[in-house]
């Protein structure tokens, strides 16, 4: 995946974030004007419900009282059926629109109707009984009956029935009074509020955006100047203005990257500082040590005539010579990736050529398997992989265990682009998994205890800067059936910047004057005497994380390529 993709899918992720926060906003402002759109709603129907119907059935029952009132003035005591039905249509067609029904209690067969729809069976039991049942009088209650009603529904149709008992003839007449355009107009104003509600409810789901989107502006620019501010823009503000809480929050984020950006500024000059000592001191030091170098060589050359009681401190005095020599090669190609000026001399090169280079360059032919079909060509530069074949299969041999194996193979990367793939496998005990995060760290050592080891620990940290240099990189592991595995994968062409492809038949892989060595033998001390900032690159040094196990006996053949 390209940049410019990453770069599209990571705006894209940030625009959801931003934008589901505006939603949850929206959502909440949506649901709290719902919820007080619906209550004042429901209230207000149910207030205007109440006011209605009320007014409807006052109405009517006054109406039924004063009608009834006025039409049983000529009825007579015992009145037959027939004046009870005079009564009943009098009584409907004198005051609103409603139905009556009168019955007697001594005529049980005898039901006046205004409307044969209507029946004494469709009054609520509850009603008739509190209509026929006499109460006390008294200061309270100076009617012996009352007029009672009750809401009922008759055949889907909502009514109010009122009743009452007539004195002193006898009869109990009820009325109907239908309810219906009283229900069509709440239905309306159910209606109205619904929509009203509909209408607050996208009118907040607008506001809640623009209010949303006003709140948000303050915060898309923070992430974006926190963006900036991470990819290491230290001059990253964010304009403040107001005296609110983002204004508060903005003013914080100046001030903390104004410190940052002066911790960052003093770190990068005593970090800058660190890199010119040890330069310096690398350089400083590499005179004497060639010439201390040159007269190591002469007293090696001569030990074996030396007297028998300083042969050990000169052969000890050689011995750490070369190391000091190997250490102060390795800082300075340290300061060179620090400082960014480590470049490729890269050639179209056999990998397999390569690995069998450096290890009969070393003399590890016979403690290394090599599986390495010839063909597999890349661009890369001799002299740094040379390194790292050195550093990977030194210290296999070295913390690991014989025998070593090499393979070579060609595949395909992540991106889909081809690439050489190099694993060093060794038959040690393998790493501990609290060490393999830092195998490639400098200095690391595994073993805390020794304050001292045979190799600089930077071997593996500058194997792996050699592989990135090439755009690859080199992973660590232990193998299903024991040992330490190391994998180097490199692009088939090198996209490091700064590259430069030439001849690379002066790359030093294994040059000329390279001894024979013991196995793990660093290969600066088998160039010795040329020593070089340009010859680093042959040196292999394999003592990086400590020991992690006997190298042993080192009798096992290599396969003929």
């Amino acid at each position: 995946m390209t940049d410019h993709q990453n770069g599209r899918r990571q705006a894209w992720r940030r625009r959801l974030r931003l934008s589901s926060l505006r939603v949850r906003l929206a959502a909440v402002f949506a649901v709290v004007a719902l919820t007080a759109a619906v209550s004042a709603s429901g209230i207000a129907y149910w207030l205007n419900r109440d006011a209605v119907l009320k007014r409807a059935q006052d109405t009517a029952l006054n109406d039924f009282r004063v009608s009834l009132s006025r039409s049983v003035q000529g009825l007579p005591l015992n009145a037959g059926c027939p004046a009870l039905a005079q009564l009943a249509t009098e009584v409907a067609s004198s005051g609103l629109s409603y139905n009556v029904v009168v019955v007697d209690e001594n005529q049980p067969d005898c039901t006046a109707v205004s409307d044969p729809r209507f029946t004494a069976a469709q009054v609520p039991h509850a009603l008739q009984l509190a209509v026929t049942t006499p109460r006390a009088v008294g200061a309270g209650n100076p009617n012996e009956y009352h007029l009672y009603w009750q809401r009922v529904n008759l055949d889907g149709q909502p009514y109010v029935v009122g009743g009452t008992k007539v004195v002193p003839t006898g009869p109990t007449a009820y009325m109907f009074k239908s309810l219906d355009n009283e229900r069509a107009d709440l239905n309306t104003l159910g209606w109205s509020l619904a929509v009203a509600t509909l209408l607050a409810l996208i009118a907040a789901t607008l506001l809640a955006q623009a209010a949303s989107a006003t709140v948000l502006r303050p915060v898309r620019q923070l992430a974006e100047a926190a963006r900036r501010l991470g990819e290491g823009k230290l001059d990253t503000r964010l304009e403040v203005s107001g005296t609110d809480e983002l204004s508060d929050l903005a003013r914080t984020f100046n001030s903390t990257a104004e410190a940052l950006s002066e911790q960052v500024e003093e770190l990068s000059a005593r970090e800058a500082q660190s890199r010119r000592f040890v330069a310096d001191m690398s350089h400083e030091l590499r005179t004497p040590l060639t010439a201390m170098t040159a007269v190591t060589d002469i007293l090696e050359d001569e030990a074996d005539a030396l007297d028998p009681m300083i042969e050990p401190a000169v052969r000890l005095v050689v011995s750490e010579t070369r190391r000091l020599s190997d250490l102060v090669e390795n800082l300075m190609e340290v300061t060179r990736f620090d400082a960014g000026t480590a470049k490729l001399v890269a050639d179209e090169m056999d990998i397999a050529d390569l690995v069998m280079s450096c290890i009969d360059g070393r003399a590890w032919y016979d403690a290394v398997e090599v599986d390495a079909p010839r063909g597999v060509r890349a661009v890369v530069d001799p002299r740094r992989l040379d390194v790292v074949f050195a550093n990977l299969i030194g210290n296999a041999l070295k913390h690991g265990g014989s025998p070593v194996k090499v393979t070579v193979r060609q595949g395909v990367g992540p991106t889909g682009a081809g690439e050489v793939v190099v694993r060093v496998t060794d038959s040690g005990p393998g790493i501990p998994e609290e060490v393999l995060p830092h195998v490639f760290d400098r200095f690391y050592k595994a073993d805390k205890g020794r304050a001292r080891s045979e190799g600089s620990g930077l071997g593996l940290s500058i194997a792996m800067a050699n592989a990135q240099i090439h755009g690859g990189t080199i992973t660590a592991a232990n193998g299903e059936q024991g040992g330490a595995v190391f994998t180097l994968r490199l692009p088939l062409r090198p996209a490091a910047a700064g590259a430069s492809v030439g001849d690379a038949s002066g790359g030093g892989v294994a040059r000329g004057g390279a001894t024979a060595g013991a196995p793990g033998q660093s290969a600066a001390s088998e160039q010795r005497g040329g020593g070089g900032a340009g010859d680093f690159g042959d040196t292999g040094d394999t003592g990086d994380f400590g020991d992690f196990g006997d190298s042993g006996d080192t009798t096992e053949r290599r396969s003929e390529q």
